[in-house]
């Protein structure tokens, strides 16, 4: 196996039968450019406000294993084996062809911080309402942004500092106000343990994004994204599965799908719930990847903050979380931060596509923030 190079397989002379997952990006069009976008920000959007409801919906139904719900998050590896195979073309490409020690070793080495910040969602979202929990975790932006400088050299900006400063103080205010939205029984010590177990979650995935930008820098084609993604999905499964069985994981989850005592709506809910979670969860994950990977990882931290709205909607329709005072000043705070940043950015790229002519255009639909001009090296 070779290092990724600009000679990897995704890349070569042959462009004939190609499509836009072996193509190598700078040569799709605009057209399968904008599918592959649409593409992994439905994953995203259906991923992240699903996968939040039904690992509440776990908790919330007595499910008590955070292992449990850790290899949830990654467990539906196989399932990439589907788009990996799926645009395959022997003329082409191989699939995994590509990979070198080098490039195996990152995978890995991502994968553990994964199942890291996995557990510590896992671990958050037990104790914190689900509006809560997607408030605390907006606060992924400032850290996305902060990373970005220091690994891939994003320049902060007014827009930067206005979105990371409305961000940060809307989870100060969060957390300050946190009496009368804990459960019943649920003590002040667990609620601040759920709070920054979350906010140490958004950290980790933070610091994921921009070093995937780093290495996606280097890949030349979509597929190739989607095999690394699945090479960390399966490093996170198979550490999550040691940890279940040493810790009682499996046992933990035979009990609980068969109601004793445990998992209060019926085995056929949980198992129901179990598989929809398997699945939501790497549509999220794989929807992050393929923005990182043809925008920016602050790009990725932005829509990945856009949709914290709905989760907070979510948990307030599904599942009654109170929406009032401190909560309500909060959300109204990490959305002005993030909408003030996007309109800059859709003003700052208007500006150059007028003058820049179709060249602009194009480099606007491949970076809604900062463009790749300032971060790329």
């Amino acid at each position: 196996m070779s290092n990724i190079s600009p000679h990897s397989p995704c890349s070569g002379d042959q462009q004939t039968n190609r499509n836009m997952f072996t193509s190598n990006k700078s040569k799709l069009d605009n057209t399968a450019y904008k599918i592959l976008l649409v593409i992994n920000y439905i994953c995203l959007f259906v991923g992240s406000v699903s996968s939040s409801l039904l690992i509440k919906f776990y908790f919330n139904h007595k499910g008590s294993s955070r292992w449990v719900s850790t290899w949830i998050q990654s467990a539906g590896f196989p399932l990439l084996l589907i788009p990996i195979y799926l645009p395959y073309n022997a003329k082409t490409r191989k699939p995994f062809s590509g990979f070198g020690i080098n490039t195996l070793g990152l995978c890995v080495g991502v994968g553990l911080m994964l199942v890291v910040s996995n557990l510590c969602f896992s671990w958050g979202n037990s104790y914190l309402p689900l509006s809560t929990s997607a408030l605390v975790l907006s606060s992924q932006l400032v850290f996305t942004l902060l990373m970005s400088v220091i690994i891939v050299k994003q320049k902060i900006t007014f827009l930067n500092l206005n979105c990371v400063v409305l961000l940060t103080l809307s989870c100060v205010l969060l957390a300050l106000s946190s009496n009368g939205d804990r459960a019943e029984g649920l003590t002040k010590q667990k609620y601040f343990i759920g709070f920054f177990s979350t906010a140490l979650a958004g950290l980790l995935f933070a610091v994921y994004l921009p070093v995937m930008e780093k290495i996606y820098i280097k890949i030349d084609c979509y597929a190739m994204v989607v095999e690394m993604q699945f090479v960390m999905e399966m490093t996170a499964t198979v550490v999550a599965t040691v940890a279940m069985g040493v810790c009682g994981g499996f046992k933990e989850m035979k009990e609980e799908s068969v109601g004793v005592g445990l998992f209060d709506v019926g085995a056929t809910k949980y198992w129901v719930a179990v598989g929809c979670n398997v699945v939501t969860w790497q549509l999220c994950f794989m929807g992050t990847a393929g923005m990182v990977y043809l925008t920016t990882s602050l790009t990725g931290g932005i829509c990945m903050t856009a949709l914290m709205g709905m989760n907070v909607v979510g948990g307030v329709v599904v599942y009654g979380d109170e929406f009032k005072g401190a909560k309500v000043v909060s959300t109204v705070m990490c959305l002005w931060g993030f909408c003030s940043y996007v309109y800059g950015m859709y003003v700052k790229t208007k500006d150059e596509n007028d003058g820049g002519g179709g060249d602009a255009q194009k480099k606007s639909l491949l970076e809604l923030s900062e463009i790749v001009t300032e971060e790329q090296h």
